[in-house]
């Protein structure tokens, strides 16, 4: 089959590769039915994150399960399947407490750019629908693998509660998600902080109240306006930058909390001003298993639909020119049709 490996900064191929197959009794083969591009990928990509050799790319999934090991025992042949970029057990004491993202067997997903891949500790990280979706369900049922299931964790980790406010640093993918999250969560004013027009009117279907264009200080001065002096009880930061991270301190009231996303990229903490600034934070890699049933319910039932964060759409083929539209800015999200 062809797959996506990253050689270098801005260096995106389509190439053969082999066809994966069972390397462990735990593991399952997944034929995708359809992939993705995350803004993660973008932090190699522009040069920003290490990267050890050629690698391969992908680590949002769902599709139909091929094959699996001897010891899988909770999805079969046939069945239709999400799973999360983190994979895990699902039994250790970690995964049992809601942190599966820190699971003592944890790994990370890669290679599901491409029409087949690979999943290890099939049993803990997938979940099955009971019956095969629509079409139209796979964007949305796709977007629940990594960025809405971060999205989701940003507000649960900030505690955004019915009736709240709260406010999201960055409009990318994952901060829109955490505006559709806080509103299915409940809270009565939603503030993003975005200078996009494309992404504002998706920010406000999803359940945005406000949008802030300042950013800094000017966009910190604009909140605390907006919010009487007072700040916001819960902050989604999701770009992992030093000044995102400074607003989102500086616009979260004392006592709120912050949920932190965003790859952490620069950033710099004093700890004379973290102790008298009294916030919580709560953040790190999602913990997207313990949320999947859930989400993955909300959008089968129509409840949701997180799918409309791909705002562009090609053939994996084309994946090269996918990073580059992002990197570019001229799409939020590039959804990536398997027709291999």
């Amino acid at each position: 089959m062809h797959a996506t490996i990253m050689y270098g900064p801005g260096e995106v191929r389509y190439e053969r590769v082999a066809d994966p197959s069972i390397e462990k009794p735990t593991d399952a083969i997944i034929k995708l039915s359809a992939s993705c591009i995350c803004g993660s990928d973008l932090w190699p990509y522009r040069g920003l994150s290490p990267q050890d050799g050629p690698a391969h790319m992908g680590h949002e999934y769902c599709g139909v399960v091929v094959a699996v090991g001897s010891e899988v025992k909770t999805v079969k042949p046939g069945q239709f399947v999400v799973g999360s970029f983190c994979l895990s057990d699902n039994t250790c004491p970690h995964c049992r407490f809601g942190f599966q993202s820190s699971c003592v067997q944890r790994e990370f997903m890669t290679g599901a750019q491409a029409p087949y891949a690979r999943v290890p500790l099939a049993d803990g990280t997938l979940v099955a629908t009971t019956e095969m979706p629509d079409a139209d369900m796979i964007p949305h049922l796709l977007a629940t693998s990594d960025v809405l299931g971060t999205g989701w964790y940003a507000a649960d980790a900030a505690q955004v509660r019915e009736g709240g406010t709260v406010v999201v640093v960055g409009d990318g993918a994952v901060g829109l998600m955490g505006v559709l999250s806080a509103s299915q969560m409940g809270a009565e004013r939603i503030i993003i902080m975005s200078r996009h027009a494309d992404r504002q009117k998706l920010a406000r279907e999803f359940g945005a109240t406000h949008i802030v264009e300042e950013r800094g200080d000017e966009g910190v001065a604009r909140i605390m306006d907006m919010t009487e002096g007072v700040g916001a009880e819960s902050v989604l930061e999701c770009v992992g930058m030093d000044e995102s991270m400074r607003q989102a301190i500086g616009v979260c009231r004392p006592g709120g909390t912050i949920g932190y996303v965003g790859v952490p990229h620069g950033v710099t903490f004093d700890g004379q001003k973290l102790f008298f600034w009294q916030r919580r934070m709560l953040g790190g890699p999602a913990p997207v298993r313990r949320f999947l049933p859930d989400l993955m319910d909300r959008v089968l039932k129509g409840a949701i639909q997180p799918g409309k964060v791909f705002d562009l759409v090609l053939p994996l083929a084309q994946v090269a020119e996918g990073y580059k539209a992002m990197d570019e800015r001229r799409a939020i999200k590039t959804l990536l049709r398997v027709d291999e």
